[in-house]
């Protein structure tokens, strides 16, 4: 056993500090992996949030006509996106109805145009109380309120 103790060294320690960089190339795939994901998960959210948009509009592009009837439409449309995104309000009517649509909208909604929101359900379809302008402004008015909210 004395015949080993000649081959025995002792420890060495480095001489200088050791640096964490440069990393190593598996921590470059790492971080580029996660740049990934979250680019993906952004993106995801943000083709979601802008189909919404496009199908609520499709379907108030398909409710517009110079009828009272699109008016109920419309009114249905609002409700929808209130029932996906504002819980609390889908069940307002009347007055508060309005009031919150024209809290959450920079353009407004009042007169016959909001009075024909809250009435088309009930008009009969011949009526004259309300005409084509009021339908064409309250469509213009649910186009804005839609871009702005979804």
């Amino acid at each position: 056993m004395q015949d080993n103790l000649p081959e025995l060294r002792d420890i060495h320690l480095p001489s200088a500090d050791i640096s964490v960089f440069p990393l190593a190339y598996g921590w470059w795939v790492t971080l580029a992996a996660v740049a990934v994901v979250c680019f993906a998960v952004w993106l995801v959210r943000l083709l979601l949030r802008k189909s919404k948009k496009r199908y609520a509009l499709k379907l108030l592009e398909n409710a517009r006509r110079p009828e009272i009837a699109s008016a109920v439409k419309m009114s249905e449309i609002l409700r929808r996106i209130c029932v996906y995104k504002y819980k609390r309000a889908a069940a307002l009517f009347g007055k508060d109805w309005i009031d919150f649509l024209n809290s959450r909208s920079k353009k407004k909604i009042e007169g016959k145009t909001a009075q024909l929101l809250l009435d088309a359900p009930y008009v009969n379809a011949g009526s004259r109380v309300y005409d084509s302008n009021d339908v064409a402004e309250l469509y213009r008015f649910c186009q804005s309120w839609i871009g702005e909210n979804l």
